[in-house]
Order: C-alpha cells, then structure tokens, then sequence
C-alpha cells in the first residue's frame, strides 16, 4: 500500500503505513523486509513497542496520525499484546477494545488491521475459530482468516467478510522470495448480479423448476461451501439480482411455507404454470421477506 500498488489485482490507496510488529525484534523484521524487497519505500513504518488499551496507546495512534496524516493502515500484531496483564477475556472487554480502535480508524479514515490467533480446532465456519468471544467479529467491519492447507505446504486460503464487502475466498501461494502470489480469487466473477445470474442458469439447465429453502439451494449450487454460497447470501443475491435473471430467463419467487422461507425458480420457458414477467419477488407474494 506504501507503493500504491495493486495487491493480488485489487486497487489500493497509497499513502503511510506503521506496522506495530510487538511479537518480534528489529533484527528479525530487517531479515524479513530484505527477503521481501531491497527498496522499501520511506513512508513503510514499523515499530517493536507500544502502550497499551487504556494505558496509552490511544493517545499513541493518535500522535503518529497527527503527524502522519497521509496515513491510510496501521496493523497491530497482535491484539494480545495490546492488552494488559491479567486481562478478563468477556464479550463487553472485546467489544469495548475493538470499538476503541474502531473509532479511531473512522475518525481518520483509514483501516486498522488486527492480527489475531484462530482456535487449533477444525470447524464448518472458519470465522467461528476466531479466538475469544463473538463480539471480535460483531464489532468490527470486516473480517479475514488465513488458513494453511497443512503445515509447510506453502498454501493458504484467505476468506474474507464484512459489512461492506462480498464474501470471498483468495488462493494463495509463497514464492521462493517468501512473497504470497494470488492463485485464485472467487469474487472475480463480475458483478454479483452477472454472478448469481451464471450460477442460476447453469442450475436450471436441465431443471424447468426449483422449490426449495435456501440452505438446500445454497448446497446444490455450491457443494461444500467452495466458494461461500450460503443460505443467507443465496437469497440476497436473488433478491438483488431480479432483473438479470428475468434476462437470463429465470423467474424467482421467495415466500414462506410453514414457517419455511422458500425460494422458487422456473424458467421461463417452462410450460407449466407460467409465471408472469413482472412478478413482483417479493412484493405482493411475501411482503414481509424485503429485509432479508
């Protein structure tokens, strides 16, 4: 971000970064910066010490921003050692030093990235591993986990999630610089509109009409979570996505059955029971279901 340049084919904007490095010694971040490049720009800072939440390390950020105001990251690595000793792992304590670090970030504009541990154990939602309470991830915007393939293999997969961005799932591999190259990228499919609308139409290929919750949809067109297809986004995408499916020839229906939410899809050309053009998804039909 210092140089301006794109990382793994996504823009960046340039401008200041201060890396808060509290695990390791200048020694060891030296070695690992000449690994990575011989001309580090002047606007890449690092730092070995910092204050703590509550004990200063507010008042810290907020000198450096002062006279870095060109600042647009500061990673802090890691969120344990920006606490005190004997610190009470609750939802509030989570919630409350996020928050603090949160607002700093908004009034300035610029992104804190926060490197945390994941829980050992294995699970179906890789964000649930986040170490601590579930007020981590509810207080922040957005939320990325890196996760090695097995140990020493030299691969990972980035997922990411947020407020504000699509879910997304980045292939990663290490070079021998020790640099990590994009394998792949699940969110380079287009507008999630064009998106949802390719997966649907190679769905309803072979089929004239669908019935079904989310959750069972979400498992016929994305097996396994490959590429983050949930209940829940599955039926957000739909709802966006009304138009460019009617174009691709897909008619969508979501109401509810039983206390079920259900999603209906036909194709157009299906001969039974035809379903108007301009149906309303969810209007008329289910009038409650807009705010999904």
């Amino acid at each position: 971000m210092a140089k301006g340049e794109p990382v793994w084919n996504h823009p960046v904007n340039q401008g200041t970064t201060l890396y808060l490095c509290l695990d390791d010694s200048q020694l060891r971040i030296q070695n690992r910066l000449f690994e990575i490049t011989e001309n580090a720009p002047p606007s890449v800072l690092f730092c070995t010490g910092s204050y703590v939440l509550g004990q200063g390390l507010e008042e810290q950020l907020e000198a450096f921003l002062a006279k870095h105001p060109d600042t647009v990251l500061v990673i802090i690595d890691t969120l344990q050692m920006i606490r005190g000793a004997g610190y009470d792992n609750t939802y509030a304590n989570d919630y409350r030093d996020l928050s603090v670090l949160k607002k700093i970030a908004d009034a300035h504009g610029i992104a804190i990235l926060l490197i945390h541990h994941l829980r050992k154990e294995r699970a179906d939602d890789v964000f649930s591993r986040i170490s601590g309470t579930t007020a981590i991830s509810g207080a922040v915007d957005s939320s990325f986990t890196l996760v090695e393939e097995h140990r020493g293999s030299g691969k990972v997969r980035l997922s990411c999630i947020g407020r504000d961005i699509e879910y997304c799932e980045l292939e990663l591999q290490r070079n021998g610089e020790n640099v990590w190259e994009l394998v792949s990228d699940s969110s380079q499919h287009g507008s999630p509109e064009e998106y949802i609308s390719n997966l649907l139409s190679e769905f309803m290929r072979s089929r004239t009409e669908f019935i079904g919750t989310p959750t069972e949809l979400s498992e016929l067109i994305d097996p396994g979570g490959a590429v983050g297809i949930t209940p829940r986004k599955v039926t957000r995408l739909i709802l966006q996505s009304v138009a460019a499916l009617g174009k691709a020839g897909i008619t969508c229906i979501i109401r509810r059955s039983n206390g079920k939410r259900l999603i209906q899809l036909r194709r157009a050309d299906s001969a039974v029971n035809p379903v108007p053009q301009n149906l309303d998804p969810f209007g008329t039909v289910c009038p409650t279901e807009a705010a999904v």
